[in-house]
């Protein structure tokens, strides 16, 4: 009797949720662009990546390649500079994650004024660097730490300091790129938290003066946990992207006396796909570098449910 009630109870949600999906088409037909751009796109070049276990040669195709099962990934665990590239990776990668409280800070000073204009005038400062090309960014650095006219050699040079060509000494490398970064991304990534900071009730604030508290209470005990699941769920999806380091700006930024901290999984990857023509190594290393960044993000996203109980899934 249970069995056939059960069995009831879910014929009857699948067919409200059945009528439901029919009385909504419309809206499921606007989605099919997206769809179908996704899977275009997105899932069907992923059969490509069989190339990763193939000694891949253009005449002969994909499936027309030979198998060789690991031989790739066992040629980059065994490249001499595997642990370089794999540290130089990981540097920059730790550097830019110490970062991550920035775009909230940002985000709560911002809230906190009081004048709509100023606001609006603050949010549009720092989060228009973000438009700027890479290419401009990078040549933007290379102005302002260049030996022979830099503007930070020339104020350096001024306060009785010698000149440093920043760009060509490799130690300097992680921390240009990173804070480059920074006042590139600062004001962009501001934006989701300055969003849900703009869903606390003011009833809840005025309530929390009424009670005496002042700023800084006000922003560790209602603010901060307003913000908390979209401050884990951001922090987990930058775990999850850990060893993608942007090859663009790596690659405009490196020279041949920074390479020992500017050389990079994407960097490589670059020159022996492309300008060595290696396809099937290329892909066995774009794809360890996805099954690392995979593995993080479980394992980040499993510790984020336990301790804070907020997960991707």
């Amino acid at each position: 009797m249970d069995k056939t009630l059960l069995k009831r109870g879910r014929l009857e949600v699948m067919t409200s949720r059945a009528r439901q999906a029919i009385s909504s088409w419309q809206l499921y037909v606007l989605i099919l662009p997206a769809i179908g751009f996704a899977i275009a796109f997105h899932y069907l070049p992923m059969y490509g990546i069989i190339i990763a276990f193939k000694d891949f040669r253009a005449s002969k195709g994909i499936w027309g390649s030979s198998w060789v099962g690991f031989k790739h990934f066992q040629r980059f665990f065994n490249y001499p500079d595997f642990w370089k590239i794999i540290m130089n990776t990981a540097r920059i990668s730790l550097y830019s994650l110490l970062t991550f409280p920035l775009p909230v800070i940002l985000a709560l000073m911002i809230n906190e004024l009081k004048s709509t204009r100023y606001k609006k005038f603050a949010q549009m400062v720092t989060y228009a660097p973000h438009f700027i090309s890479t290419v401009v960014v990078c040549q933007i650095i290379t102005i302002f730490f260049g030996r022979s006219n830099g503007i930070i050699n020339n104020i350096a040079e001024m306060l009785g300091h010698e000149r440093v060509a920043y760009l060509e000494v490799a130690k300097f490398f992680p921390s240009i790129y990173v804070w480059s970064d920074v006042w590139q991304n600062l004001g962009w990534d501001a934006i989701i938290y300055i969003a849900t900071l703009a869903s606390v009730s003011p009833d809840l604030v005025e309530a929390a003066r009424i009670d005496g508290a002042q700023k800084r209470h006000i922003i560790w005990h209602v603010n901060l946990p307003t913000i908390r699941p979209t401050i884990v769920i951001m922090m987990i999806l930058r775990c999850g992207s850990l060893l993608n380091v942007g090859f663009e700006k790596t690659y405009l930024l490196q020279n041949a006396l920074n390479l020992d901290y500017s050389q990079v999984i994407s960097t490589y990857t670059y020159e022996i796909g492309l300008l060595s023509q290696q396809f099937s190594y290329s892909a066995a290393i774009g794809l360890f570098n996805t099954v690392i960044n995979v593995v993080i993000l479980l394992i980040v996203n499993a510790m984020a449910k336990r301790m804070a109980d907020i997960s991707l899934w």
